[in-house]
């Protein structure tokens, strides 16, 4: 066989959307489009908001000479300043240009960011449930991923995280709003996770990195703050990208900010500009780092997605099933009524309703399910949630 032992591993773990994903192909042509309700992938279905739309349109009529040619491998300078100047007050920190990376998309930051900070056998702490593609991208450079549990309503156990600590803990990563629960971490615990990496920083003289991976940042509900990590740990950096927030996860673009006072800024922000050159990213895409500096502040309707959530969230409670509500992303994340909750999710596809397995989060016993879709999808899925739940209870 020509592919890798380990990369067949790897695809084995991370085949259960994938694995729902065609299963709802095979589901649809059975049974029609509509009589199938795939609540499995996190892709939304909002368009950017007009604004976006504009910015798009203006930037690709612009025909200045250059603006399509190479570029710093960092992004356009007059981008970065834009996006520094724009997250400056959330991080209660001055940023500028040089402490901004443009990159594809989160993925692609985490990967230059991994890359950077990553010796064989470091290790980078996760929490449980966590984005399943975290495994790998330790892996991709030389590092191991350490799954920490969180306590019952998916916050932080700080208990946890100071038994996995260690002389080989080189980064921890964190995703608030989180996927797959939809828990935001409050000022509280963004403070007492700095105090205890500093604390274990200064004792055992190696610098833990927090990075925090926040596509869903600007999508929270019910006025919750959504603090910046920035605020509490100098070691840190700040990965975002457009995919949620302006609804253009086709398009690729994010950025790395890194914590001007983080230790060794100067050399690590040249690193981080190296692996997004080595990776094979380059630059991000010109024509919509050009489009991204237009439309800073701008985000979709996120009402929208909270009366999703509040209905879906009614209903499933009203049927029986125990779900921490979420307070932002688009996700909820219910406890399985069947222990084994692949067999639960298997008898939801038998009622044509998709969701993906806790499992693939890392905590089985629990389901994914996403709301980024039409309203007639979350709606037609209440029967078949009712009919399992009730078959299974």
């Amino acid at each position: 066989m020509a592919i890798s032992k380990k990369v067949t591993g790897f695809m084995e773990k991370s085949s259960w959307i994938r694995k729902m994903f065609e299963e709802g192909i095979r589901l649809k042509q059975q049974f029609g489009d509509e009589n199938v309700f795939d609540l499995s992938l996190g892709n939304p279905v909002m368009e950017p908001p007009q604004e976006v739309r504009n910015a798009l349109i203006e930037s690709a009529q612009d025909e200045s000479p250059g603006l399509h040619r190479y570029m710093p491998n960092a992004g356009f300078a007059d981008v970065r300043t834009v996006i520094a100047d724009s997250l400056s007050p959330e991080c209660k920190i001055k940023l500028s240009a040089n402490d901004v990376v443009m990159v594809c998309g989160a993925a692609g930051g985490i990967n230059i960011t991994l890359k950077a900070l990553l010796d064989p056998g470091d290790e980078v702490i996760i929490f449980t449930p966590y984005f399943v593609e975290y495994l790998f991208y330790a892996d991709n450079h030389g590092g191991k991923a350490v799954a920490v549990p969180t306590r019952d309503d998916f916050h932080l156990d700080f208990s946890a995280l100071k038994s996995a600590l260690n002389e080989k803990t080189k980064a921890v990563i964190i995703n608030s709003p989180n996927n797959p629960t939809g828990v935001v971490y409050s000022r509280q615990e963004l403070q007492e996770l700095g105090q205890i990496l500093k604390a274990h920083s200064d004792q055992t003289s190696k610098v833990v990195t927090l990075i925090s991976d926040d596509p869903y940042k600007k999508i929270a509900f019910d006025g919750v703050e959504v603090p910046n990590i920035m605020e509490f740990y100098d070691n840190s950096i700040y990965i975002t990208s457009h995919s949620k927030d302006i609804a253009l996860p086709g398009e690729r673009i994010g950025f790395v900010a890194l914590h001007p006072r983080c230790e060794d800024a100067g050399s690590l922000m040249a690193g981080l500009i190296f692996c997004n050159r080595v990776l094979g990213f380059v630059n991000a895409p010109a024509l919509i780092q050009r489009v991204i500096k237009k439309v800073q502040g701008v985000t979709v309707d996120v009402e929208l997605y909270r009366r999703k959530r509040d209905f879906l969230y009614q209903e499933l409670t009203r049927i029986g099933y125990q779900v921490v509500k979420p307070q932002g992303a688009f996700y909820l994340f219910p406890q399985s009524p069947l222990q084994d909750e692949v067999k639960f999710v298997r008898k939801l596809a038998e009622k044509k309703v998709l969701v993906v397995p806790g499992r693939g989060f890392g905590l089985p016993g629990y389901f994914r399910i996403s709301y980024c879709l039409p309203d007639s999808v979350l709606e037609g899925a209440i029967a078949g949630f009712e009919q399992a739940y009730q078959e299974c209870s």
